[in-house]
C-alpha cells in the first residue's frame, strides 16, 4: 500500500520488542551468592524467602529487601566493671550470620539486617558484658585464662539462646583485647619488674655458688693431692726408718762389719797425705800416730 511507511514500522516493531523484554526481565529475579531476597507486595512481606539463583515467574510489582546471609563479625568494645567496681575496657567480637529462613520474619518485625544487629545483637551483647564482669572479683583477673575462656562461653551461649529465635546464628564470641585501668597497669609492671630484678639476683647467686662449688672442689683436690703427698713422704721415711733398723740390727749381731768398715775408712784415710792417725791408748796421756810414724822420726 502506498500509505505505509517502512521506517515506522521499524520503530514500532523495536519499541514492542523493547517493551516486551522489559516485561519479561521484570518475571525473573536473580539473588546473588549467599543471599536471600525477601519480596514485599503493598507493604505486605511475603512468607518465603528467595535464595540464591534464578527465579520465574515474578510479580513484576514486587518490592525487595536482600539480606546477606554470609559470615560476619560484629566487633565491640564496652566498659565492664568487676567486683572492685573498676571498669576494664574489653574489644570482642562476634562471629555470626542471619538465618536466611527467617528473613521474612526480621524484615517484618525488625526491619534490614543491619537493623536486626543494632536492635538485639548489640543491647544483648553489652548486657550480658556487664553481667558477666560481675561474676570476675578482681579487674587483673581478665588476663586469667581461665577467666577468659569463662567469659567468652558464657556470652557465646548467652548470645546464642537470645539471637536464635531472632534469626540471628551466633558461632562465636572472642576476646580480641583487655585494657585495664592505668594504675593497675603500672602496677603490673612494676611487679614485672620487680620479679625480674629477684630473677636477675637469684641468678647471680646461683653463679656465685657455682663459683663457690669449684672452688671448694679445687681446694678439695689440693688438699686430696697433699694428703697423697705426706702418705707417699710417710712411707719413704718409714722404709728409710726400716731400713736403718735393719742395718743396726744387722751391725749388732755381726762386730766384724764394724771393723770391716773401720779398716775401710782407715784404707781410705791413708790415701790422704795431710790425714793422720793416731793410736789411743786409754792408759797413755800421748797418742801414737799410726801412719807416717817415720816422717817423725825423721
Amino acid at each position: 500500500m502506498a500509505g505505509v511507511n517502512p521506517q515506522r514500522n521499524l520503530v514500532v516493531i523495536v519499541v514492542i520488542v523493547a517493551i516486551s523484554l522489559f516485561a519479561g526481565l521484570q518475571l525473573v529475579k536473580t539473588v546473588s551468592p549467599g543471599h536471600v531476597g525477601v519480596a514485599t507486595l503493598f507493604g505486605n512481606v511475603q512468607p518465603e524467602g528467595y535464595t540464591q539463583g534464578l527465579h520465574f515467574p515474578i510479580n513484576p510489582l514486587y518490592r525487595w529487601t536482600t539480606f546477606d546471609a554470609r559470615q560476619k563479625t560484629h566487633v565491640e568494645t564496652a566498659n565492664v566493671p568487676s567486683q572492685d567496681q573498676l571498669q576494664t575496657r574489653l574489644d570482642v567480637s562476634v562471629q555470626y550470620r542471619i538465618d536466611g529462613r527467617m528473613a521474612p520474619d526480621i524484615l517484618e518485625q525488625t526491619g534490614d539486617p543491619a537493623s536486626a544487629v543494632r536492635v538485639h545483637l548489640i543491647p544483648k551483647l553489652r548486657s550480658l558484658l556487664r553481667e558477666q564482669g560481675k561474676s570476675i572479683k578482681r579487674a587483673e583477673d581478665f588476663f586469667l585464662e581461665a577467666t577468659q575462656e569463662t567469659l567468652q562461653l558464657a556470652l557465646t551461649d548467652g548470645l546464642k539462646e537470645y539471637l536464635a529465635p531472632k534469626g540471628i546464628i551466633v558461632s562465636a564470641v572472642l576476646i580480641r583485647d583487655i585494657t585495664l585501668p592505668p594504675f593497675i597497669v603500672q602496677a603490673i609492671e612494676q611487679k614485672k619488674e620487680r620479679e625480674q630484678a629477684v630473677e636477675r639476683e637469684r641468678a647471680e647467686l646461683e653463679r656465685v655458688r657455682t663459683e663457690l662449688q669449684q672452688e671448694v672442689a679445687r681446694a678439695e683436690a689440693g688438699r686430696a693431692a697433699a694428703e697423697e703427698e705426706a702418705a707417699r713422704k710417710r712411707i719413704l721415711a718409714d722404709a728409710q726408718a726400716y731400713e736403718i733398723t735393719q742395718i743396726n740390727n744387722a751391725i749388732a749381731k755381726n762386730p766384724a762389719y764394724i771393723q770391716l768398715q773401720s779398716l775401710e775408712a782407715l784404707k781410705a784415710i791413708s790415701k790422704d797425705p795431710a790425714s793422720k792417725i793416731y793410736f789411743m791408748d786409754g792408759s797413755s796421756s800421748n797418742p801414737l800416730p799410726l801412719l807416717h810414724l817415720g816422717d817423725s822420726l825423721n
